[in-house]
């Protein structure tokens, strides 16, 4: 599956990190499904101004089949500046992942294929999202980054 390039963010300006992990380094255990497989706590800061709400994608390009989404949060007010450990926003909503279900999935990559990248992409939209609770994960992502206005990236690294 193809997905467009989301909009490049300010340099500088719009950013997203874990204080589990630094960008580009080892995911700890606890987030995948080989411990408590919960979602990692996650801070940003400079949303741009015009942003009408945040959204949320993690997925694994690296992923054997295609791309395969772990996680689709939207409707993440713009003045929230932080997700906890394993928690939702207030008025947030979460979208089926890949595997159908609406829920946060940790890294999980197959035996024998190596170091995989998951991509923490966080969006400013420009607009509203109607996403029914059905939407499948690839088509929420397209969603979102058709409306974003710019995106914060942060990457951990698992492997088998």
């Amino acid at each position: 599956m193809t997905t467009a390039s989301p909009p490049p963010a300010t340099p500088g300006n719009f950013a997203l990190a874990s204080p589990a992990f630094a960008d580009n380094t080892p995911i700890p255990v606890e987030y995948s499904c080989k411990g408590r497989n919960v979602a990692p706590p996650l801070r940003w800061e400079n949303v741009p101004t015009g942003t009408h709400s945040l959204a949320l994608v993690v997925d694994d390009p690296d992923a054997p089949a295609g791309l395969y989404v772990h996680w689709v949060v939207a409707g993440i007010p713009p003045a929230t500046t932080e997700i906890g450990e394993g928690a939702l926003p207030g008025g947030a909503s979460v979208s089926p992942n890949s595997s159908g279900k609406a829920e946060y999935l940790g890294p999980c990559p197959p035996a024998g294929t190596g170091v995989h990248h998951y991509r923490f992409q966080l969006y400013a939209l420009s607009k509203p999202l109607n996403l029914p609770s059905t939407t499948p994960a690839a088509q929420a992502a397209r969603t979102i980054e058709t409306t974003a206005i710019a995106t914060a990236t942060t990457v951990g690294l698992f492997s088998s």
